[in-house]
């Protein structure tokens, strides 16, 4: 009996003589390990860049402009985004949202919140008639434009650009006003989703103190 015979006699591993010989161990049969490809991001469709707004640009002189009024006032009224839009040229909701983003970037988490109980009560009338136009005028809608918003919303709560268009064109509404809908009645949903949690949650523990 040869080495090679004995080796497998007593179980060895043989690969190189399975290899010449032609015999086929667990081994041999096993497939090459290869190292595990990285799940690649997907590039993003036609069809998704073309539900986004266009990226509104603006130039060295409106930012100065808009960076100087952030400065003196992080949160501007509804007056001061108007004129603020008539100034340099451009939609008063772009005016809004450029705030939004540069407060968010800026780290300004939520309005400070004011000293109602002294402020308010010693405010002049000049003052509350001036806090009152200085905020925009509440959208209302009619039953039948309410019922074409939540049809929508059922069918798609995150409308693209064209979608929130062709609303706003249905309905009778600038878009702005049709984005400003939808991001609300998103956020309405979310409390009422955590508070169900909630409730669920103090339910469950009550039930278990009673066991």
């Amino acid at each position: 009996m040869t080495g090679a015979a004995v080796q497998a006699a007593r179980g060895g591993p043989l690969p190189l003589a399975s290899a010449r010989l032609g015999w086929a161990t667990a081994a041999d049969r096993r497939p090459p390990r290869t190292s595990r490809p990285r799940a690649r991001r997907r590039p993003q469709t036609v069809a998704t860049k073309k539900c986004r707004r266009s990226r509104t640009l603006f130039t060295e002189e409106q930012l100065k402009i808009l960076v100087q009024a952030f400065s003196q006032n992080p949160y501007p009224g509804y007056t001061a985004k108007q004129r603020l839009a008539v100034e340099i040229n451009t939609e008063e909701s772009r005016i809004q949202i450029w705030f939004q983003n540069r407060r968010a970037r800026h780290g300004f988490l939520e309005r400070p919140k004011k000293n109602l109980g002294s402020s308010k009560d010693h405010a002049s009338p000049k003052e509350k008639m001036q806090g009152k136009q200085d905020r925009r005028c509440r959208t209302s809608y009619s039953s039948s434009q309410l019922q074409t918003l939540k049809n929508a919303f059922t069918e798609n709560p995150y409308p693209g650009i064209d979608s929130r268009e062709q609303l706003a064109e249905e309905i009778g509404v600038p878009e702005s006003r049709v984005q400003i809908w939808f991001q609300n009645r998103r956020s309405r949903l979310r409390i009422q989703r955590k508070r169900g949690l909630e409730e669920a949650s103090d339910q469950r523990q009550n039930q278990g103190q009673d066991l």
